[in-house]
């Protein structure tokens, strides 16, 4: 069984995007291990946990304000990946520019599906889900 924050479009994005800054971070000298290094995988991993978070059957507005925290952890790396430049640990320009923009394609994806939200004609807002706890 698979969670419907799984089927979202923009969570699958987010997941692209965290791989892409794992890859960054193994590029880092040690020395950024628990500053920089810590910093942007926990804010690029923060994107796709609360796309999830609240996907889960919250209301509109609760799943806004996730989107809205997301796209802050979103701003967050992208902050991160501009102090990796100016101190030139990364040099690899085709690199940092896919993911620049693997960035601004999330971040789009973000606002696009948090304004969806605010259309009252049009719910995006995901079924309860029913678990059954006898089901292996």
């Amino acid at each position: 069984m698979s969670f419907k924050f799984e089927q979202l479009d923009v969570w699958q994005l987010s997941l692209d995007y965290s791989d892409l800054i794992y890859g960054l971070v193994e590029k880092l000298p040690d020395s950024e291990r628990f500053n920089l290094k810590s910093q942007i995988t926990r804010a690029a991993t923060s994107v796709s946990l609360n796309i999830a978070e609240g996907s889960t059957g919250q209301s509109d507005s609760e799943q806004s304000r996730f989107l809205g925290m997301a796209i802050r952890s979103l701003i967050e790396t992208v902050a991160c990946q501009r102090l990796i430049s100016r101190r030139k640990y990364v040099t690899d320009k085709a690199f940092m520019e896919q993911l620049d923009l693997k960035a601004q394609e999330l971040a789009k994806r973000l606002h696009a599906f948090r304004k969806s939200l605010a259309n009252p004609k049009k719910s995006i807002g995901e079924e309860q889900a029913l678990y059954d706890a006898n089901e292996n």
